[in-house]
């Protein structure tokens, strides 16, 4: 098959999309991954150039798919970084072709087994008869905490409900699925969390990306409970895979690179009620104690280090 039929049947986006519909587990970084390396195995481009073309406007049309792309550029982004780097290893252009489709596979199945490694490097933060905090619903969070269960560690989670909430994703399905796990769950409003600050030991929370000041972007909420934890002098522990760390610098929740229509606006009209366009912010660094990632245990400042090894080592 050519080339050109193969471009036109196929479509990132959508093989993007059946990813995250097959795999309700899957990450959108993982799963932009997923559709990149299959991008490269259909339409097998015949050079290099046509390669980097290709792996171009397809990262540049993914982004474009979704309203809120951070997390899905990072993905996009390390595996262009991975190509970039090993298409000049090898003297023909066949074995270039098959040398990357092979190592994206392997490449995609180490990023798909970070969330394990996590969970490993992560349960000691996990005492006996704590009282932890998280903030809407992350698979890698609820994975370390399901470890730290089957290390026989007792503890109980308060969980926010993180609205607003239009996927179904937030705080109830976090509370359900810790409870289905036996872990003793209390799912609070958003507004109660700092009446329960003091009952609570230390925070856990996932992300969205990770930038490079070691701020977080993640569910909107994030930042105050940020700003309580440490008033309180909890420690708040960022759990992240190393496939969300985004070459970005936000200074505030205004940097960031989303879509906004009406959030946010002054009106007189009572037909109007809340504004649930915002539903991600920033977190900046110093609200953090430390990520716990597929890396090690990382502080903030060390985020910028692994990006400088990601991207030019």
């Amino acid at each position: 098959m050519s080339a050109a039929t193969n471009t036109t049947s196929f479509d990132i986006t959508e093989t993007y999309l059946k990813f995250l519909e097959n795999d309700p587990e899957i990450t959108m970084p993982v799963a932009a991954i997923e559709a990149l390396v299959t991008m490269l195995r259909i339409k097998q481009p015949s050079t290099s150039s046509e390669l980097i073309n290709l792996l171009s406007d397809s990262t540049n049309q993914l982004k474009k798919s979704v309203p809120n792309a951070i997390s899905l550029s990072a993905g996009c982004d390390l595996f262009t970084r991975f190509v970039l780097r090993n298409t000049h290893l090898y003297s023909d252009w066949e074995s270039c072709r098959k040398h990357l489709v092979e190592n994206g596979q392997l490449f995609l199945q180490r990023a798909k087994e970070s969330r394990e490694m996590i969970a490993k490097v992560g349960y000691n933060f996990v005492k006996d008869d704590d009282v932890v905090l998280v903030h809407s619903y992350s698979r890698v969070v609820l994975n370390l905490l399901h470890y730290a269960k089957t290390k026989f560690i007792r503890f109980r989670v308060f969980v926010t409900e993180a609205r607003p909430d239009v996927t179904g994703k937030n705080g109830l399905k976090m509370a359900n699925a810790l409870k289905e796990l036996g872990i003793p769950a209390c799912l609070i409003h958003d507004s109660q969390v700092g009446y329960v600050i003091n009952k609570v030991d230390k925070v856990f929370m996932g992300a969205e990306g990770v930038s490079e000041s070691g701020g977080i972007i993640n569910h909107v909420g994030s930042y105050q409970i940020g700003v309580l934890a440490k008033n309180a002098n909890k420690p708040l522990y960022v759990v992240s895979e190393s496939h969300k760390f985004v070459r970005m610098f936000p200074l505030a929740p205004d940097d960031l690179p989303i879509a906004s229509t009406d959030a946010l606006t002054f009106n007189t009209d009572k037909e109007i009620g809340l504004s649930s366009d915002l539903r991600i912010d920033f977190t900046p660094h110093e609200y953090i104690t430390a990520l716990i990632s597929d890396l090690g245990v990382l502080t903030p400042s060390a985020v910028s280090e692994e990006l400088i090894k990601m991207w030019y080592d």
